[in-house]
């Protein structure tokens, strides 16, 4: 396969968002993004970019045609009204040293 006909393919493949949880217990981090051409694919090359010093635990690709997002810039009429629900922030709470990760 030449070099022209390599580079089109990938161009063509999906691009997929690559989610690393670095310990058991705590919650997946997006990582970044990869073009694959399939599921497998991704989860490989995820492994070979971003956990090559052995800082993962559990990789999640999802590809980015699947993920649905607010737009930023409706930021403030989405998140209004929360505000005025104090009881949701959880700024009034004493948690103890040995509670972690929260």
């Amino acid at each position: 396969m030449t070099n022209d006909k390599l580079n089109s393919n990938r161009n063509e493949w999906p691009l997929w968002e690559v989610f690393i949880r670095s310990k058991a217990g705590l919650d997946h981090k997006h990582a970044g993004s990869l073009h694959a051409a399939d599921a497998q694919m991704a989860i490989e090359n995820a492994r070979d970019v971003y956990t090559r010093r052995m800082e993962g635990v559990s990789i999640w690709v999802v590809e980015s045609r699947y993920i649905h997002a607010s737009d930023p810039a409706e930021a403030e009429s989405m998140y209004d009204p929360a505000n005025d629900k104090v009881y949701r922030h959880p700024t009034f709470y004493d948690l103890p040293d040995e509670v972690k990760y929260m």
